[in-house]
């Protein structure tokens, strides 16, 4: 009877403990509650930590060096559990994730309505209304994304994505410079967007800033469902060149699947 008890004690302190450390028994939201929340982009490429200057060997059997990661996320959209939706207002939603400046990858979202998130939906890139605005309606991120090199031209519109680097391969044996920019290319817009499901809930309350940790694999953005080859866009004395034409739709459907929610802290 003793070995009988003692077993149920221990198997309902492993429980209390497993459910202390889940924080889904926080205390429900209050009306009107707000809380903040933390996104943060963690670029790798494939399984490992993304690095500059360093070597990554892609499907084609080129090997790349990255020298600049950047691009656009903008548009947040937050999804509960019951399914009703928080939008950031679109003054604030906009943000430029370079590799190089680590404070940019963590994001701050103020004034969340207190709720259990499930879900985040995010643009890669300007929409194409807020573009329409023209230049006075973008506000201040115009200017950020001008001093960040995230624009070609106001005509020509921004850069959603700026990867670039060098590359060799069995046919480029001299390390040779790569970009690839997407953005607005004649009647193709390029803009998308993304939606990922949380493993757990994100629980915003005032007492509680979760923090959402969003993989951002980049050795989807020319070999992900879409094997695009740097040599065969080798041209010559400019390098490899992907900026337009077929290639950038086919980078832009590569970028749907670049993101992954590795986990959600509660804290």
């Amino acid at each position: 009877m003793k070995f009988q008890l003692k077993n149920s004690i221990a198997i309902l302190a492993i429980a209390f403990v497993f459910n202390s450390c889940n924080n889904d028994d926080a205390p429900a939201a209050a009306i009107d509650e707000k809380g903040n929340l933390k996104v943060e982009f963690d670029n790798v490429y494939g399984s490992a930590d993304l690095a500059f200057a360093t070597n990554y060997t892609n499907s084609n059997g080129e090997v790349i060096k990255v020298s600049k990661a950047k691009y656009i996320v903008s548009n947040i959209v937050l999804t509960k559990t019951d399914n009703s939706t928080y939008t950031i207002p679109k003054s604030e939603s906009y943000f430029i994730i370079d590799e190089a400046t680590p404070a940019s990858t963590l994001l701050n979202l103020p004034n969340i309505p207190a709720g259990d998130y499930k879900s985040i939906k995010f643009g890669i890139g300007v929409d194409q209304t807020q573009w329409a605005l023209g230049a006075t309606g973008q506000g201040n991120f115009l200017t950020q994304a001008q001093t960040a090199g995230m624009m070609w031209s106001w005509s020509a519109g921004y850069k959603f994505v700026a990867f670039e680097g060098t590359f060799t391969s069995p046919t480029v044996t001299t390390a040779t410079d790569y970009k690839v920019h997407t953005g607005q290319t004649g009647t193709d817009y390029n803009y998308t967007e993304v939606t990922l499901n949380f493993p757990n809930n994100a629980l915003v309350r005032s007492s509680i800033t979760p923090q959402v940790h969003i993989m951002a694999d980049l050795q989807h953005i020319i070999d992900g469902t879409n094997k695009i080859s740097l040599s065969n866009n080798n041209m010559g004395g400019m390098g490899a060149m992907i900026m337009g034409g077929a290639n950038l739709p086919l980078v832009t459907s590569n970028l749907s699947n670049m993101f992954e929610v590795h986990h959600v802290h509660n804290d």
